[in-house]
């Protein structure tokens, strides 16, 4: 019976199967590696089938170019035809690249852009294009304001998720974040997940966020030193939501607290790599003669000053 059982070659596996695989595998050898094996993992790589999620946030934090970070969203999110479910990048410098991201956006569900340059009219002009949304990460974007959260409010009815936690140092010249509170009070009743560490947001703007967003299940509020609600409240009028802050606890505490908490919330670790783009544009293949002669972690080393990560590589496919 075994004897006439006939194994699949890898190259046979439909496209979706291939895609689901590599989806798994480093973003530097999906781009560079995969591409090279054979035809088959080619037009996988190459269509939309790894690509309806993308995640280069690790990437990004490395990239310190604006035009190699616009040229590598661009790519992958053509690559992904339309069928973009999850996007993960930090640092967009410029409202062009979001109002990219937002025209390709059809299928988004999960967004996160922290750390990123956008304004206020960039994301209002674009927030009817992010309807399909149910999680958003605008955390350390200072200059979005309480106009662009009450229009994705406005637009993304289907929100239950949102981010916008900020570092003290960004906050420190800010009188009130009540204007934000509000906004999303009154345009995301069908939050079930909201973290604003280190707002200065009022008891006042916490207690309206509450009363307007009944489904509430965590609440972020680290940081947050002018609400003076303690947890006997929060145990009192709302035991089964769970909440952070707004005291700042030891960092032992926080990792035990917030395994506690949120467990159900953490997603695995991302190994995504900072790689060079080619002079040419083209994205998936290494100089012929890098390729030729196996890895070379001295190539990106040079580059990307990561020579005191000696664990960083993967091993290869």
């Amino acid at each position: 019976m075994e004897e006439d059982c006939k194994l699949r070659n890898w190259d046979e596996l439909i496209p979706d199967a291939l895609g689901l695989i590599f989806s798994h595998l480093p973003l530097q050898e999906v781009l560079t590696v995969v591409p090279r094996v054979c035809k088959a993992w080619n037009r996988a790589v190459t269509g939309p089938y790894c690509w309806q999620e993308i995640d280069i946030e690790l990437w990004s934090n490395r990239c310190h170019q604006s035009d190699h970070l616009d040229r590598m969203l661009q790519v992958l999110i053509n690559r992904s035809s339309g069928s973009l479910r999850k996007l993960s990048v930090t640092g967009l410098q410029n409202d062009s690249i979001f109002s990219f991201i937002a025209q390709h956006a059809g299928s988004l569900k999960t967004l996160k852009v922290p750390r990123s340059c956008l304004s206020n009219p960039g994301v209002v002009n674009v927030a009817e294009k992010l309807s399909s949304l149910t999680f958003l990460d605008l955390s350390y974007c200072c200059k979005v304001g309480p106009e662009a959260i009450q229009a994705i409010g406005k637009h993304c009815k289907s929100l239950t998720e949102f981010s916008r936690n900020m570092h003290p140092l960004d906050v420190a010249s800010v009188v009130s974040h009540d204007d934000e509170a509000y906004a999303i009070a009154s345009t995301m009743p069908k939050l079930k997940r909201l973290e604003i560490a280190y707002h200065r947001v009022s008891t006042e703007g916490v207690l309206k966020i509450l009363s307007s967003c009944i489904f509430l299940e965590f609440l972020e509020l680290r940081g947050c030193w002018d609400v003076q609600l303690d947890n006997k409240f929060f145990k009192e009028k709302f035991p089964d939501m769970k909440v952070l802050g707004p005291r700042v606890i030891g960092f032992y505490d926080m990792i035990n607290d917030w395994e506690d908490c949120c467990s159900d919330y953490f997603s695995d670790g991302s190994d995504y790599l900072a790689w060079e783009f080619l002079e040419d544009g083209e994205m998936g293949e290494f100089y012929d003669d890098e390729f030729e002669h196996g890895w070379d972690d001295n190539f990106y080393a040079d580059r990307f000053n990561i020579d005191l990560e000696p664990h960083i590589w993967p091993p290869s496919p």
